[in-house]
């Protein structure tokens, strides 16, 4: 059995190919009634971790839990070693992350709907979604994690490009010769994605994407939360943790009541760390007037997409060649968010019916054999190194690869899409190279970076051939070699060795570099993923 797996802040969505159709995944809780979703939760229950609904139960039972580390992944310097807290307890993030993937694997194969057809014992063949902002330390962490766990990743895609397989499954007559691009508006729990797609048949392209990798349903929470203690008298420094991520749970499921006819809103606030509450009753409008900001940050992320697609001849909310804005992720469930959408662009924007799974069955599609699709994929970030000269007094930026550069056919089983390869060859002028490789939002006329700017990695090479067999004979590990070279001065050499860069990027996105010295032939490959 294929499945689509969509890794969510809040919720963990799974879904399925049966037939050309693509259900999603019920699991059953600790109650045993049927979820259309496996809670992103972690709880520390008496020193045992323990995820998805029984973490939810080990926190009614005042055990410390914790939600959203999807979050963790998008920070700049977020490595395999990152630790997360959860209580009194530190763990690193991707023990965290395989034990919440090896427990969704658990719960398919024993309490959901398809456990009686999924092989106990076989991985199951899954595509696996990331944000489109996502990096590469974010990309490799979540299919390392996915893989540890159990599963069969044939496949990392971009969680907007996955929705246009479900948008394209759904609304294939939106899609004409003259109308053949999609926008799809992507706002999850944690993170918000906007990617422009052009759709021939079944062959999806993206075009450009745009985002924030925090910016999601998680900020609406906190947003209902402060106006009620607002309303109530108080605020945030007048409840505990504990409270807090209370509140923040009724704040979660008050918000997804909201419907488009909805006047009022009624949170329950706690009194204090016991089961004391006071009802608040807060006006729609009210809570709209807090998170307008929010929604404006969206639709400011995803401008760049929207203008090169206005023409000055035509209306403004005209939109050249576009099917639809298809609006897909469970913090888009807010009545507000499509009602600004359409007030800024006008008819033609298509909210998913099931913006919460939309991305989970765009996976499943994906992940069909007999389903024929494939996309072709951009580097959504760029990506580049920070290099030495002048004898190590000073450094220079070079960008490597632009955001805009197509990767390999991510669904293409012809055999035809490998990985996208850049070759750089030339003369070293020092006796060591520091490579400080970092992803970047953009570059400014004079090739610097500039905006968002995470670093990915630090890697140290020996240009001169006596370094190099000093590396090849000392004891220990990478990082001890490193370390050895890293004590050393720098200086200039009357003639360096050619030396060639071998960047290799996979339709996931993953970066693998490998630096050879072509005249002695020594060689260091890397995974750039942190």
């Amino acid at each position: 059995m294929d499945l689509g797996l969509d890794f969510g802040t809040t919720h963990t969505v799974v879904a399925h190919g049966d037939r050309g159709n693509y259900p999603v995944v019920t699991f059953l809780d600790e109650e045993g009634d049927a979820r259309d979703h496996f809670p992103s939760v972690v709880a520390d229950d008496d020193g045992t971790l323990v995820y998805g609904f029984a973490a939810l139960e080990a926190a009614r039972r005042g055990m410390p839990s914790a939600r959203s580390f999807k979050r963790l992944l998008a920070e700049p310097r977020v490595t395999p070693d990152t630790l997360m807290r959860v209580g009194e307890r530190e763990i690193p993030l991707v023990e965290v992350l395989t034990g919440l993937f090896a427990a969704v694997l658990h719960a398919l194969r024993t309490a959901s709907s398809i456990d009686e057809r999924l092989d106990r014992k076989a991985s199951p063949r899954t595509v696996l979604g990331v944000p489109a902002q996502a990096g590469s330390a974010q990309r490799f962490l979540t299919l390392e994690a996915c893989r540890r766990a159990g599963f069969d990743v044939a496949g990392l895609v971009n969680e907007p490009s996955a929705a246009s397989f479900e948008f394209a499954h759904r609304q294939a007559r939106s899609i004409t010769s003259r109308r053949d691009l999609v926008i799809v508006y992507d706002l999850g729990g944690g993170t918000f994605d906007a990617s422009l797609l052009r759709l021939s048949g079944t062959h999806h392209e993206v075009l450009d994407s745009f985002g924030v990798n925090r910016l999601g349903g998680d900020d609406f929470d906190e947003a209902l939360a402060a106006t009620a203690l607002g309303v109530d008298g108080r605020s945030r420094s007048d409840l505990s943790d504990t409270s807090w991520a209370a509140l923040l749970e009724e704040c979660r499921e008050a918000k997804e009541r909201i419907g488009p006819q909805s006047r009022r809103i009624a949170v329950e606030v706690p009194d204090g760390d016991g089961p004391d509450t006071t009802t608040v009753t807060i006006p729609v409008d009210d809570y709209y007037a807090a998170v307008t900001p929010l929604v404006a940050e969206t639709t400011d992320a995803m401008e760049p997409l929207v203008q090169s697609l206005q023409s000055s001849e035509s209306p403004a909310d005209e939109l050249q060649g576009v099917a639809g804005i298809y609006i897909v992720g469970g913090a888009s469930g807010l009545p507000l968010v499509p009602r600004q959408l359409r007030s800024r662009f006008g008819r033609r924007v298509h909210r998913s019916p099931m913006p919460s799974a939309s991305t989970a069955v765009g996976l499943a599609i994906a992940a069909d054999p007999d389903g024929g699709f494939s996309l072709r994929d951009r580097l959504s970030r760029g990506f580049g190194v920070f290099r030495e000269r002048e004898g190590g007094a000073a450094v220079s930026f070079d960008p490597v690869l632009d955001r805009s550069l197509r990767t390999a056919d991510a669904l293409d089983d012809s055999g035809s899409g490998g990985p996208v390869v850049v070759t750089r060859r030339y003369r070293a002028a020092h006796n060591i190279g520091w490579f400080r490789f970092v992803e970047y939002s953009s570059v400014d006329d004079q090739g610097e970076p500039r905006g968002d700017l995470a670093p990915v990695a630090q890697i140290v090479f020996p240009f001169d051939p006596e370094l190099q067999q000093t590396v090849r004979e000392t004891e220990g590990d990478e990082a001890d070699r490193s370390a050895l070279l890293r004590e050393l001065p720098i200086v200039r050499l009357e003639s360096g060795p050619l030396l060639e860069e071998r960047y290799s990027v996979d339709s996931a996105g993953i970066i693998e570099l490998s630096l050879t010295d072509l005249t002695t032939g020594y060689r260091q490959e890397h995974v750039l993923q942190a």
